[in-house]
């Protein structure tokens, strides 16, 4: 294993050792603490929180930025894709060949529009007055970060970057998620179910549909 490639499974292991350390921490703070008598489902309510309440036609920064939205779904995919890959690519370095080259293509093409969609994120944060007031170094290092890895994947899976680049730009990736504003890829999925308890157990989630 090559300097490099080691360099970017020690920051992979320490980015999942934090994040587990949240993850724990998280758990053991558990669901808020309510003293009203409860008036709905709690668990309709997660279940609308993890669907319904996530259709453009429940968010009002949706429906109004609808490509943005679009993209962002895009662009969140593109990133999972890319993270899952890396001990794909990590343990088949050598034996790459071996890996149907239609799906390397594919999946190569995807990651592209992916990257692309994070791009015009990018750019949208600097040309709108709005974002850019409200924007931090976070937000740009945190961006910058999750689309240099999709590109990068890409470039690795049709044999067409330096794996130095590759394996460096994971690296640093691994360094900020736990920092950064791309810790939520755990905090999301907690923040969701708090939403869900706190509207389900009022009654509020799912909305009553009227006739």
């Amino acid at each position: 294993m090559e300097w490099y490639q080691i360099m970017a499974v020690i920051s992979a292991f320490l980015c999942i050792t934090l994040l587990t350390a949240k993850l724990v921490n998280l758990i053991k703070l558990g669901l808020p603490k309510e003293l009203s008598q409860p008036n709905g489902s709690v668990k309709e309510g997660i279940i609308y929180s993890f669907t319904g309440a996530m259709s453009p036609k429940a968010k009002e920064s949706a429906y109004m930025h609808l490509p943005t939205y679009l993209g962002g779904i895009v662009y969140h995919i593109g990133t999972f894709v890319s993270l899952l890959l890396f001990p794909f690519i990590l343990l088949l370095a050598d034996k790459i060949e071996r890996v149907p080259g239609m799906f390397l293509y594919i999946t190569a093409a995807a990651l592209t529009i992916s990257s692309m969609a994070g791009a015009g994120i990018i750019v949208k944060r600097i040309v709108t007055d709005n974002l850019r007031y409200f924007s931090s170094a976070d937000d740009y290092i945190s961006n910058i970060l999750t689309t240099a890895i999709q590109v990068v994947t890409a470039l690795m899976l049709v044999d067409a970057v330096d794996p130095v680049l590759y394996y460096t730009t994971a690296a640093l990736l691994f360094v900020w998620m736990p920092l950064g504003k791309t810790k939520h890829l755990l905090y999301f999925f907690f923040a969701r179910v708090n939403l869900g308890y706190f509207y389900g157990r009022r009654g509020t989630w799912p909305p009553i549909r009227k006739n």
